[in-house]
């Protein structure tokens, strides 16, 4: 490590690593290291220096750093992600996760190997934009985020299904957050009947502004908004069942 990083690294405080036994992260101050400050990378250092994390970000080129806000609290560091005089200027050995957001794919997975392989940061993520090779990573055993694959997966969704329903996808696009209002053949029905196993459930409903977890007991009122987490291939099987049965 280069003399002028080392003294920078031990003028500051050293990060709190708060996991759980799991190695998941908390909502605590934690270090997070960020390679690459494109625009994903500006809006990932602005929401985790908002929750309170202490944040390094990693790029190439010195005028990326020009776009994030003049007093935003964010060690910045110039250089290669992967190279390891530069990680460890960042702090890499006392991250407790490191993103690779660059926009170059090969960057990303040679970094996040590294951040995994060498430096063994418990949560390293990659980005990656050929699905084909985040089959591979993941493989490897490094999450990645394909966002080619997710946002085909979104444009297909949204040709087949109101955009006002959908409110979130969730396991890169394996499952779905919705909101739908229950229509009237279902009104006065138990709540579970719309509960399919291992393919949608109702997580809550919303009743005159207040929401609940249903029981078993629970039946569904007039006026009633239903939260569902719906397994993507069970999208056809939800509006069949949301459908009145003379239309079936």
């Amino acid at each position: 490590m280069r003399a002028d990083a080392r003294e920078r690294m031990s003028s500051r405080e050293t990060p709190r690593r708060t996991r759980t036994h799991r190695g998941a992260l908390t909502y605590r101050t934690v270090h997070i290291v960020i390679m690459g400050c494109g625009r994903v990378g500006i809006l990932l250092t602005q929401e985790l220096g908002k929750a309170g994390h202490q944040l390094a970000v990693i790029d190439k080129n010195a005028s990326a750093f020009d776009r994030l806000p003049p007093d935003f609290e964010a060690r910045k560091i110039v250089g290669l992600g992967f190279d390891r005089e530069v990680l460890e200027e960042a702090g890499i050995k006392e991250a407790d996760a490191f993103l690779a957001v660059s926009s170059g794919d090969n960057s990303n997975i040679v970094s996040a190997r590294v951040a995994r392989e060498h430096y063994h940061v418990p949560k390293v993520i990659a980005r990656i934009y050929d699905p084909m090779r985040a089959d591979i990573y993941e493989r490897l055993n490094i999450p990645t985020v394909s966002t080619t694959r997710w946002g085909v997966k979104q444009i297909i969704l949204m040709l087949s299904h109101p955009g006002d329903e959908i409110k979130e996808s969730l396991a890169a696009g394996d499952l779905f957050r919705m909101r739908v209002e229950v229509p009237p053949h279902l009104v006065g029905k138990k709540v579970s009947e719309l509960n399919v196993d291992g393919k949608i459930l109702v997580a809550g409903v919303d009743r005159g502004g207040k929401g609940f977890i249903p029981v078993a007991s629970s039946t569904f009122q007039e006026g009633d908004v239903v939260a569902l987490i719906v397994q993507k291939d069970a999208l056809e099987e939800l509006d069949e069942l949301l459908r009145p049965t003379a239309e079936r």
